[in-house]
């Protein structure tokens, strides 16, 4: 659909895999991208049903398991009227595939609560004793769309050793050689979120589009989900001119981040929590078909100001002056000069201190000895790279207004380098030699770096086997010479 003719590295990435043919009549997709599919849910969920016809919530799909035992681990299930179930999900072809493959005898697949097939054959349902669910006709694309899509994040493991085979070649292009590199990688990335946010846009909008992806940028790597699951129900919680407290209940409410009531044991508790809980009483019952069950979320293992409950917080604040859309549009349409595109955005993006949520990371955290911002350059930067700018920019290609287009990319190219991240650094390590983070200045070269990983290293092994980057890029370097 994008003219990539002058993209050489769009090239290179069609010799690591042809363009699917694949028809969703026709084909079975192969289990790669169906456990893809699974994992982004890249579904029209509100139409997933049992074998036996009963409805599905996919509250979570679960982590990807690289080891032994079923494919996805800890996934949140609701079936029909009963309380949500947290579990495994085993994803295969057919639902024969259980038994063919011995999971019905390997104990390690004893937690799986849902059975996850492309097509069942006749007598299959119960063939199993469990809950399953096929996909075939509840994708939200065709398949070859999907496939296409497959390819270019799809994984997120990375080999263990430091240094590639690529290390040498790369580090015998030239800097302006290796940052072309990098943006001609990240320009794949980023017309491939903005696909995605047109496949998502087809079915509920573009406002709705823009609100999920923020949301699930303010999840993070651990609570994306769950953010998601939020967002897609905001037409069952939003209403215009509420306040951001009226807001912050409902969304904590719904998110089941907020205790079920108020005891004595907490009679003492901050005067923001009651208040929350006194709009919230009042509501619970009417949202109760959308509230989102407090195992969901996940609290370990990350920064304080990261919580969930702080970022549902920030989103209520944007949510209640409810003109955010148009105020990312006519930030898009200024002129700005090298460098102040970020600050006019933060600017943009940011809120009036909070009475509450400015002085504590959770609803009960000790008050901060400092007021602390809700949003800060860093997170503004992960919202521009991976939400607003892909999404302005298949606004302007839906419009054909190419000059808007070239100016969204320019923003992009040049936008400052993000947060370092585990993924930077073994990339890094393992094909720049282990450069530091000062030799990606800009988010854009991150985020080719990034592709790359995802398109070459996430396919070979810690010794490259057969990785075809280090010739392609030995090859590419002596032809520019």
């Amino acid at each position: 659909m994008f003219a990539f003719s002058q993209n050489f590295y769009a090239r290179w990435r069609a010799q690591r895999h042809p363009a699917s043919a694949l028809r969703e009549h026709e084909s079975s997709p192969p289990e790669i991208l169906l456990q893809a599919v699974w994992r982004h849910q890249r579904l029209l969920r509100d139409q997933l049903t049992t074998l036996d016809g009963r409805s599905v919530r996919i509250l979570h799909p679960g982590f990807l398991n690289r080891e032994g035992g079923p494919d996805f681990r800890g996934a949140v299930v609701q079936f029909g009227d009963e309380p949500p179930r947290t579990g495994d999900v085993e994803v295969d072809l057919e639902s024969a595939g259980w038994r063919a493959h011995g999971h019905d005898k390997n104990p390690n697949f004893k937690n799986v609560i849902l059975h996850v097939i492309w097509k069942t054959a006749p007598g299959a349902p119960s063939a199993i004793g469990m809950p399953a669910v096929a996909l075939c006709g509840k994708l939200d694309a065709p398949l070859a769309e999907l496939s296409v899509w497959l390819h270019s994040d799809e994984s997120e493991s990375l080999p263990e050793d430091l240094r590639g085979q690529c290390s040498a070649p790369l580090g015998e292009l030239s800097p302006e050689k290796l940052r072309e590199l990098l943006l001609q990688a990240a320009q794949i990335r980023f017309h491939s979120k903005a696909v995605q946010f047109q496949s998502r846009a087809r079915h509920v909008g573009w406002e709705q589009t823009l609100w999920e992806g923020i949301f699930k940028a303010l999840g993070y790597k651990h609570n994306v989900w769950p953010m998601q699951c939020l967002a897609e129900s905001r037409a069952r919680w939003f209403a215009p001119r509420s306040s951001p407290l009226a807001l912050q209940a409902r969304l904590l409410g719904v998110a089941g981040l907020l205790p079920p009531e108020l005891t004595r044991a907490q009679e003492s508790a901050d005067g923001y929590l009651r208040s929350v809980w006194d709009h919230w009483w009042r509501e619970r019952e009417e949202f109760s078909d959308c509230a989102l069950p407090r195992a969901l979320w996940r609290f370990h293992g990350q920064r304080p100001a990261n919580h969930p409950q702080r970022r549902i917080a920030l989103a209520a604040h944007w949510l209640a002056d409810n003109t955010l859309p148009a105020k990312l549009e006519r930030w898009c349409a200024k002129k700005f000069s090298d460098g102040e595109a970020a600050a006019a955005l933060l600017d943009t993006l940011q809120i009036a201190p909070d009475e509450f949520w400015s002085w504590h990371w959770t609803i009960h955290s000790p008050r901060l000895k400092k007021a602390q911002p809700l949003l800060g350059a860093a997170r503004v930067t992960d919202l521009a790279v991976n939400v607003i700018l892909p999404w302005l920019w298949i606004r302007a290609f839906e419009g054909k207004n190419e000059a808007l287009q070239r100016e969204v990319e320019n923003r992009f190219n040049s936008w400052p380098a993000a947060e370092d991240n585990s993924v930077l650094k073994l990339a890094r390590q393992r094909l720049l030699g282990n450069a530091s983070r000062r030799a990606l200045r800009t988010a854009a070269e991150q985020q080719g770096l990034i592709q790359i990983v995802r398109d070459f290293c996430d396919h070979s092994n810690a010794v490259c086997e057969n990785c075809r980057f280090p010739e392609l890029v030995k090859d590419w370097n002596v032809a520019r010479s």
